[in-house]
Formats: structure tokens, sequence, C-alpha cells
């Protein structure tokens, strides 16, 4: 399983998780096989001004991840996940992806559908 997660320093598993998808600087990418990471890259995020959250969407699902954790999530970017088929999870407590990593593994993170999080979007 490839899982997605929005990060601003490009740290590996250690990377301190970042508050906003769209606008994180990078996404840190984990590989989780049988419950253990088998490997981790950081990935750029090209941005998604012009295009809004959809570009952010689009930017995501071309990673070819399995699923995305993210801190909150609007509305209009859960609905296109959601569209896309890629499972979204929130954690709002985990302070780098490894912890993060751990919870998802454990089945404690909770996932969403198409409604979001939060009403900043």
């Amino acid at each position: 399983m490839k899982i997605a997660f929005p990060t601003d320093e490009n740290m590996g598993y250690l990377s301190p998780r970042g508050a906003h998808f769209g606008k994180a600087r990078y996404y840190t990418i984990v590989t989780l096989e049988e419950g253990r990471i088998t490997d981790v890259k950081g990935v750029q995020n090209p941005g998604h001004d012009a295009g809004g959250c959809g570009n952010a969407v689009a930017n995501i699902v071309s990673l070819g991840v399995d699923a995305l954790v993210v801190a909150g999530i609007g509305g209009s970017p859960a609905e296109g996940f959601a569209r896309a088929g890629l499972p979204v999870y929130v954690d709002r407590e985990s302070p780098t992806v490894g912890v993060s990593v751990e919870k998802l593994a454990q089945g404690q993170l909770a996932q969403i559908g198409a409604k979001g999080t939060c009403s900043a979007h």
C-alpha cells in the first residue's frame, strides 16, 4: 500500500506532517507492506494555484498512491478524492509521518467520505 502525506520538509518518515495538503511543499510517499515501511520518498508538490483544489486532487492522484492521510480537508477536495476512488484518512494528532503510518497500520485512523472535515474550502 502506498500512502501520501502532505509535508513541508523532505525528511522521510521523520517529516513533520503538513497542515494543508494542497499547499504542502512535499508529499511524503510511504510504501507499507504487511504493516512495515518498505520505502519512503519525498515528491515536491507542483502547486495548485491556477486550478484550485481540483489541481491538488489531480496532483495527488497522479502519484499512484492508494490512500491519503491529512489533518483536515474541505468538502470540495474530499469530494474530488471520493470521485477518484482514493481513500482519505484523518490524523490531527501525529507529529510525524512515521507515527501516523503506525496509527494507520493499526487501524486507528478514520476514513472520511466526500463531505470533508473543515469549512475553509
